[in-house]
């Protein structure tokens, strides 16, 4: 019985207090319960049996969001316009900054909801392809590619192929990326070259031979 008194006095004594500490307290190294800092202050002195905790406030650039027992202000974040961002609200004491992007990104972590963290460029869509979404700040560009017919030399709309008239010539076939390209030169300018061959032949030379005159 006496074992058993003495193991429970010896547990007692020697089980951290800062399991005891209240909700709104904190542990210090010794193993005292002070009460937290508030909002945009951090601990400067632990409380004493004579003193509470001594808070001091966040310097610029740092900030502190909820009750703590912390000894540092955490940093402000940083919208580098080199990262696509931009700052919608700038940090306070007791807020952080909250990034957006800026025009032609869109966010790949949002924080919160509201915030953004990281950023990237829309994507470009290539020669052949059309733009299907535009993107936003939220979602990137969305291309697909243009139908049998058409073509897109810059990647932004696509354009039905030109259609060659009856007294047009195909000189180049449309591809995804180019127009067709016709030619004014007639369809039948080939073919009616025999017959004016021909033509002349009987016109004029057979006559000449007739009469003697000799063709070299």
């Amino acid at each position: 019985m006496i074992s058993i008194l003495v193991m429970l006095v010896g547990v007692a004594l020697f089980e951290p207090v800062s399991s005891a500490c209240r909700e709104k307290e904190y542990p210090t190294s010794d193993g005292q319960c002070c009460p937290m800092c508030q909002e945009g202050t951090v601990v400067g002195r632990d409380c004493t049996a004579e003193s509470g905790t001594h808070c001091v406030p966040c310097q610029t650039g740092t900030y502190m969001n909820q009750q703590n027992g912390l000894k540092r202000c955490l940093s402000c974040s940083t919208c580098g316009r080199e990262l696509g961002l931009y700052a919608k609200q700038k940090c306070t004491s007791t807020s952080d900054t909250v990034c957006d992007v800026l025009s032609g990104f869109f966010c790949k972590s949002l924080i919160d909801g509201t915030g953004c963290s990281t950023a990237e460029k829309h994507s470009v869509c290539k020669p052949g392809e059309r733009i299907k979404q535009p993107g936003t700040s939220r979602h990137d560009t969305v291309c697909e590619a243009c139908q049998p017919g058409s073509f897109s030399p810059d990647g932004v709309n696509c354009t039905l192929w030109t259609k060659c008239s009856e007294n047009q010539i195909t000189v180049q076939d449309g591809s995804l990326t180019a127009d067709v390209v016709c030619s004014n030169g007639s369809r039948h300018r080939y073919f009616l070259s025999l017959p004016v061959v021909c033509f002349l032949i009987l016109c004029f030379l057979i006559p000449l031979c007739s009469r003697g005159f000799v063709v070299i």
